[in-house]
C-alpha cells in the first residue's frame, strides 16, 4: 500500500500499531484465553513481517489482516496439542457489570457467532463484506447475526439493544 515503510522492522511496526488491537480482539473473541490470543497475536505479525505484502487499499489490507487472525486462531483450535490439553478459568476485569455480562454471553456462543458479532459491531463492517472476509455466503452471515442475537436476548435479557439494524 501507498506510504506502507518498506524496512520489514519498520513496516512491522507500522502495521502493529495500526492493528494490534483489532488483531487481539478478534483472537480473544476466537479462543476466549488470553494467553491464546497473545500466540496467535504474535503468529499474525510474524506472518505480516514474513510475507510483506502489498495491498491494493486500506480496506484490503484490514480484510487480509482478519483473515489471517481467523486463520491463526482456527489452526490453534484445531491443533492435536490444544485437544489434549485442559482450559484454565480465565478472569479478566471489567469498568462495569454490563460489560462483564455481556462478553460473557458473547463467549459463551458457539465460535462462527462470536465472529460476526465482533466484525458487525465492534469493527462495523456490513454483512456483505463479513461474507467475503469469512469466505461464505451472505445470507449465512444473516444467519448467525441473527441467531447471536438472538441467543443474546434470551440470556441476558436484552429487548432493544439490537433495534434499528
Amino acid at each position: 500500500m501507498i506510504g506502507a515503510p518498506t524496512n520489514k522492522n519498520e513496516y512491522l511496526n507500522y502495521m502493529i500499531e495500526k492493528y494490534s488491537n483489532m488483531v487481539y480482539r478478534i483472537a480473544l473473541t476466537r479462543t476466549n484465553n488470553k494467553h491464546d490470543s497473545e500466540d496467535i497475536f504474535q503468529e499474525v505479525f510474524l506472518r505480516v513481517t514474513k510475507k510483506m505484502p502489498v495491498f491494493e487499499s486500506e480496506e484490503h489490507e484490514k480484510a487480509w489482516i482478519i483473515r489471517v487472525t481467523i486463520n491463526c486462531s482456527n489452526n490453534l483450535l484445531t491443533s492435536s496439542w490444544r485437544k489434549k490439553t485442559e482450559q484454565l478459568e480465565e478472569n479478566i476485569e471489567f469498568e462495569t457489570k454490563e460489560r462483564h455480562d455481556i462478553f460473557y454471553e458473547v463467549s459463551k456462543l458457539p465460535k462462527k457467532y462470536r465472529t460476526v458479532i465482533y466484525l458487525f459491531y465492534y469493527e462495523g463492517y456490513k454483512i456483505n463484506e463479513i461474507s467475503k472476509i469469512l469466505n461464505t455466503n451472505e445470507s449465512t452471515v444473516k444467519t448467525w447475526l441473527s441467531r447471536a442475537r438472538e441467543k443474546l436476548k434470551e440470556n441476558i435479557g436484552i429487548g432493544g439493544i439490537f433495534e434499528n439494524e
